[in-house]
């Protein structure tokens, strides 16, 4: 369903979920799903996986994870503040010790001088804090920017899981 090395990130994700005894929580924006679907797709994944939200909609990500709706209006819903604000609310709003984040443009519409086409932001949030990530993966399809940016929330996860 997904390629090769999603499936390995995924894998080495709930592993080391596994193995540090905490459970994960997924906030996804552009993706639709497809993280916490990477993560699904792996045997045993239970016992890793609290849950996913799909917070697709303005108003998803202010009901599901508190995303306060005065930061959207002011910062946009991709921006550093509402992907460290998604991750935070994922933790309050589930089981998970550590929650990853994302927000973004994946095409073919909808970007922006400031916020173009290909720019999406990550946030990772765990008892030790948030950290961010930016990528301007460029106008690559949405396909490609989509898939791109499960990549990188996998890895993010790893990076928290395994430092």
């Amino acid at each position: 369903m997904f390629p090769d090395d999603i499936q390995t990130l995924a894998q080495q994700a709930v592993a080391a979920s596994i193995r540090r005894g905490v459970m994960l929580a997924t906030v996804e924006s552009c993706t639709g799903g497809l993280v916490a679907g990477a993560l699904t797709a792996i045997a045993g994944s239970s016992a890793a996986l609290d849950r996913g939200f799909v917070t697709y909609s303005n108003q998803a990500k202010t009901d599901l994870v508190s995303v306060p709706a005065a930061m959207i209006e002011t910062h946009g819903a991709v921006s550093e503040p509402v992907a460290r604000a998604m991750a935070t609310g994922a933790l309050s709003r589930s089981a998970a010790g550590l929650a990853v984040s994302i927000t973004g443009v994946a095409g073919p519409g909808g970007g922006s001088p400031d916020k173009p086409v290909g720019l999406v932001h990550f946030a990772a949030a765990d008892a030790d804090g948030v950290i961010h990530v930016e990528k301007r993966f460029g106008d690559l399809g949405r396909e490609a920017i989509r898939l791109d940016s499960v990549r990188t929330a996998l890895k993010l996860l790893l990076a928290r899981l395994e430092p």
